[in-house]
């Protein structure tokens, strides 16, 4: 019996790629579709008309773009501390300001 690829990968190697996939797609642009695709699939299952099957493949795609919509808050969590590392000190005037 052999094991899929999708199963002898870390948990790691499936978000490194994800998380390349994701920058590869659009930034910004993609977390705002991933939102407006998130908020139609959640419309869609709460209306109550999809089968079991169709509510399971919408589930999962749903799940997919929470990981997707995390990364890229988390990307850009942690590019706002890198800007703000330099920026965020005790201000300090300059010896010409004092004057």
């Amino acid at each position: 019996m052999t094991r899929s690829k999708a199963a002898a990968e870390s948990p790691s190697d499936g978000a490194d790629r994800a998380d390349a996939i994701d920058a590869a797609e659009g930034g910004e642009t993609d977390f705002e579709a991933s939102m407006a695709e998130l908020e139609s699939i959640v419309d869609k299952m709460e209306s109550g008309d999809l089968s079991l099957d169709a509510s399971l493949a919408a589930y999962q795609r749903g799940a997919e773009l929470v990981g997707r919509c995390r990364r890229s808050l988390a990307r850009v969590q942690q590019q706002v501390k890198v800007l703000e590392a330099d920026l965020l000190r005790a201000f300090e005037p300059d010896d010409d300001e004092q004057a």
